[in-house]
């Protein structure tokens, strides 16, 4: 082992995770500790009492759109970077660009 094997990504990645845990146990000794006490679970609402249900939102109008937006960016993405080093690259395009249309024609199908 040489002196530039600790820069290694994976090696330097665990070094930084070891550094990173033993930095986190330690000071977690130093952070308050929660006292629950009557009421220290509730939410707080200046007073007024809250319903006990809990909101459920409904994703089903973003998540089309945010498919939308992954796709065609992925699509922009890899089009912009095609090397000019030869066919085989415009084949790899090509597929994305197949498997775009494929994924829009599923995400807005009736």
């Amino acid at each position: 082992m040489d002196s530039m094997s600790v820069l290694m990504p994976p090696l330097a990645f665990l070094i930084l995770l070891a550094a990173a845990v033993g930095l986190s146990f330690g000071l977690s000794r130093l952070s308050f500790k929660k006292r629950v006490g009557d009421g220290g679970l509730e939410p707080y609402a200046c007073g007024e009492e809250l319903p006990s249900h809990m909101i459920q939102p409904d994703y089903g109008q973003f998540l089309p759109f945010a498919m939308f937006f992954t796709l065609l960016h992925v699509v922009a993405l890899m089009g912009a970077t095609v090397p000019q080093a030869g066919m085989a690259s415009l084949v790899i395009a090509g597929v994305y660009l197949l498997g775009a249309f494929v994924g829009l024609t599923v995400l807005y199908r009736r």
